[in-house]
């Protein structure tokens, strides 16, 4: 672990030097020099195919894991999205589409889907996929053996609960294989999003003989069977990761990239300059500090898009001062100036956020009750809570910050800090941590008091934001506990009414705001660099994609 301290503040630094402080250097060494290909792009024609079908990207930290019932961050679902494939697949433009599941029937209750598997698909030993296998992984997904922090995503499916907190054996979950081909999944409620959940890894096929040969070991090079459109041939930990075309596929025969290469970069100022020097087709995301720079000098390669995610900072709930004092909590989101945040911070077109739920169908946001008030009304109302609380200037509020490494967290974490100390006269300590790290002690509670996060909706439904609350959820650092806000939930679950379940989900939100165990700050944009002899890449706002039918043009 490194750490970083900031300063025990005797007097205000202003916010313009604490930027300076966090910056990554002036644009004077980075300029001319831009990246575009001096031949003419896809030859005479246009449409010509590089001789290497290879791609090279940038995948933001090392992952966590290939396990796909235990890994939890977007750098690992980007890969095992080409390693796996689940029942059902997103299209380039997020539309959901048959996967390893060629079709599927829905009962007229909505509680029983059977799903009719293709008979050619196979794993990348030549076995054929079968429904067993979905079984296995979906048994293995909600034992609590797995110690998986995203059982919670399979709640839906019947028993699934009951088995995630002991009191049911993964045997009785409601999923069974008809026969070969054939799978049949029982929920315990209708569940408007549930195809949209099967694009998930807990939802994922496991070959059941190389993970009972290898134990844990399954997902190294050599031992992991997948079936998906690629396999995995080499992974070097901070290093590269590198797939290949997997000849077994179903439709192996219309993919045309043969290798890719993920490149873990925490530093993306670095990765900006792997990308500049041709070692990179795509970039994770960007240095949000070179933003007027890229915008300039790559302009035609940057690619922008709505993103389905909310970045927040969570405060402990569990543990002292956060514990049982709302009025603290609120004080530090009233505090904090959204628009310098997000325009001269940032600046990269992300909408600042009063609220958890960011835009989505069927769903109408909620937001704070002070949204609607100036930022100068807010802080006077934050130094009022700040006082019934308990602080002054005379006994500040002394805490700690905990982030993952990553110049634009840092840049952010010290933005906040300057906005407290300016408002408040809170003081802080900043700790920066590896990311693997980082969610260990996030999910430990125990150092932790405020702490960056974010969240990235798993599919396009406004409860993959509400369960993350949960009082039972794996994922919730915070440890917020509400039986109103579990209530809710529950209730939305069971109502097959759109308009009633979203007034449901609606209402746990306002709970939620007012309760206040995060501090919601902006909604995500996507922010990729692309190579302009890259094909197939189509922004969605899911963010996700499949490479298979990704392609490289001559150039």
């Amino acid at each position: 672990m490194t750490r970083t301290m900031t300063p025990r503040f005797g007097g205000l630094i202003s916010l313009a030097a604490m930027l300076a402080l966090a910056g990554c250097g002036g644009d004077g060494a980075e300029a001319g020099g831009g990246s575009a290909a001096a031949a003419q792009i896809g030859g005479a024609s246009g449409t010509e195919l590089a001789e290497h079908q290879v791609l090279h990207l940038g995948n933001g930290t090392e992952i966590q894991t290939l396990d796909p019932h235990r890994g939890e961050e977007i750098q690992g679902s980007n890969i095992q999205r080409d390693l796996y494939e689940g029942l059902v697949n997103e299209a380039g433009n997020g539309d959901l589409v048959p996967g390893a599941a060629e079709s599927w029937d829905v009962s007229a209750d909505s509680k029983v889907y059977t799903f009719h598997l293709r008979r050619n698909a196979r794993w990348s030993n030549g076995d054929p996929v079968t429904a067993q296998d979905f079984v296995f992984g979906l048994r293995r997904g909600v034992d609590p053996a797995t110690l998986s922090r995203y059982g919670f995503i399979l709640t839906p499916i019947k028993n699934a609960d009951e088995i995630t907190a002991g009191k049911r054996p993964p045997t009785k979950l409601g999923a069974r294989a008809v026969d070969d081909h054939t799978l049949e999944i029982e929920l315990a409620n209708a569940t408007p999003y549930f195809l949209g959940l099967l694009t998930h890894s807990m939802a994922y096929p496991l070959h059941e003989p190389s993970y009972k040969e290898h134990g844990d070991l399954f997902t190294r090079p050599g031992n992991l069977v997948s079936n998906g459109a690629f396999m995995l041939e080499d992974w070097v930990v901070q290093s590269h990761l590198k797939v290949v075309r997997n000849p077994h596929y179903w439709d192996a025969a219309n993919v045309k990239l043969t290798e890719i290469w993920f490149y873990p970069t925490e530093d993306l100022s670095a990765e900006l300059q792997r990308y500049r020097a041709g070692e990179l087709d795509y970039t994770y995301d960007i240095p949000t500090a070179r933003f007027a720079w890229i915008s300039e000098n790559l302009g035609s390669e940057l690619k922008i898009a709505p993103w389905v995610g909310s970045y927040f900072f969570g405060l402990n709930v569990t543990r002292p001062p956060f514990k049982d004092n709302p009025k603290l909590r609120r004080a530090l989101s009233l505090a904090v100036d959204r628009e310098i945040l997000t325009k001269e911070v940032l600046g990269a077109g992300e909408r600042p956020s009063f609220g958890w739920v960011p835009p989505m169908k069927n769903y109408t946001g909620q937001n704070m009750v002070e949204a609607s008030w100036t930022q100068a009304e807010r802080e006077a109302e934050a130094k009022r809570l700040y006082a019934e609380a308990g602080y002054s200037e005379k006994n500040p509020l002394r805490t700690t910050i905990y982030y993952n490494t990553s110049e634009d967290h840092r840049r952010i974490s010290v933005t906040l800090v300057s906005m407290w100390q300016k408002v408040l006269g809170a003081e802080f300590e900043l700790f920066n941590q590896e990311w693997k790290v980082f969610l260990d002690t996030r999910n430990e509670k125990i150092d932790t008091r405020i702490f960056r996060s974010g969240w990235i909706g798993d599919y396009d439904d406004a409860f993959t934001f509400a369960e993350l609350f949960r009082s039972t959820g794996g994922q919730n650092d915070a440890g917020y506990n509400s039986p109103e806000y579990d209530r809710l939930l529950v209730a939305s679950q069971s109502e097959l009414d759109p308009a009633k379940r979203a007034a449901l989900l609606e209402e746990a939100e306002r709970v939620l705001l007012a309760d206040m165990p995060v501090i919601p700050l902006y909604h995500y944009v996507s922010q990729h660099l692309v190579k302009p002899w890259v094909r197939g890449y189509e922004a969605n706002i899911m963010d996700r994609y499949l490479h298979k039918d990704w392609y490289v043009l001559k150039h």
